[in-house]
């Protein structure tokens, strides 16, 4: 009787192929040093038994442990599933690591830490001990605290910085946040607005610096002053609600606003409501987030769709690279796309000027 597949373990390949589980587990690793023959005979066992190789079994040998770790911090992350208000960075980064690690025979796990300054080392230092992961992805603004980066280096573990070009250990990755914005600026530019608000979030993401340059470059190479509008919040909605405040107090208020995260341009989208606008007639609205609740508001966000889910897998594929060969030292990027829907509209002529 043939013996179910969810039964077979290392052990049973070991006794039917008359070897150690030492040597199974170095065939199931493709580990140098094993004869042609003794690779034969054991493969011959794995699939006359049907055996799916485990975590467990993959990491008898010592060398790896075929666990990705994503680290995110603990209090934000807690905020916003409670606050349920249909954010999906987390989603996103699940689903770019957890495939392409599936694709390598790895697991993904993310690992919630506190990474307040006194707390952290204790954290994941035992996160790390628990789980002795084959490579770390830092999320922002954890990719750039020297805290985080100095641990994760002193230890030997490849780690990837997303949101990050700071020079130091690692793989300093970004999402292209630069020419996302650029993208943005463009698009209402072509639509004839001259007037283009910009509301950014808080100076300790360096991602935020990014996105205000390209903002600031589209608008020069327009011909068009960006002088005095611009506005800075937290990416949370209050600041953003005060920030489109501020900027539709102006004698001149913007006719277009970009706002740096989906709860601020849901703010912004009240804010100018509540002050009898119209949007997109009298106020083009982009944000750059393209998370689910952006796509439900009346009218549906023209967005910056943030390539988290293809730049977490391309982490991934890195930091099990960086095992073979040394990474690349220039910053990995990859760029957004710029999805239209209708909250971007023709320049209303009166505010164009």
């Amino acid at each position: 009787m043939a013996r179910r597949r969810q039964s077979v373990t290392i052990k049973h390949v070991a006794a039917d192929a008359g070897v150690s589980l030492q040597t199974v587990s170095r065939v199931i690793n493709n580990e140098p040093n094993v004869r042609s023959a003794m690779k034969e005979r054991v493969q011959a066992s794995i699939d006359k038994l049907g055996y799916v190789p485990s975590i467990a079994a993959q990491r008898m040998s010592g060398s790896r442990s075929y666990i990705i770790l994503a680290i995110n911090d603990r209090d934000l992350t807690i905020a916003d599933w409670r606050a349920r208000e249909g954010r999906d960075w987390v989603d996103q980064m699940l689903l770019g690591g957890m495939l392409t690690c599936a694709e390598h025979g790895y697991r993904m796990l993310i690992e919630l830490v506190d990474t307040h300054n006194d707390h952290v080392e204790r954290e994941l230092g035992a996160a790390i001990a628990a789980l002795q992961p084959d490579g770390v992805i830092l999320t922002p603004p954890n990719s750039e605290n020297a805290l985080i980066t100095g641990l994760l280096a002193e230890r030997g573990i490849p780690f990837a910085r997303i949101g990050s070009m700071q020079e130091g250990p690692g793989i300093a990755m970004t999402m292209g946040d630069k020419h996302n914005a650029r993208l943005a600026t463009e698009h209402l530019i072509e639509l004839g607005h001259e007037r283009i608000g910009f509301i950014a979030g808080p100076a300790d993401f360096s991602l935020s610096e990014w996105r205000i340059e390209g903002w600031q470059q589209a608008m020069k190479h327009g011909g068009l002053s960006h002088e005095g509008l611009f506005e800075r919040g937290d990416f949370g909605f209050d600041s953003g609600a005060q920030a489109a405040g501020k900027l539709l107090d102006l004698d001149r208020p913007p006719t277009a606003i970009i706002a740096s995260s989906d709860q601020m341009a849901l703010a912004t989208l009240e804010v100018a409501r509540g002050r009898g606008l119209d949007i997109p007639k009298d106020l083009s609205l982009i944000s750059f987030d393209n998370s689910p609740i952006v796509r439900f508001t009346q009218p549906a966000l023209t967005a910056i769709d943030q390539p988290i889910a293809a730049t977490t897998a391309r982490a991934v594929e890195l930091l099990i690279e960086a095992r073979k060969r040394k990474p690349a030292e220039r910053p990995v990027t990859l760029e957004g796309e710029l999805v239209v829907r209708g909250s971007t509209a023709q320049a209303p002529a009166l505010g164009a000027g």
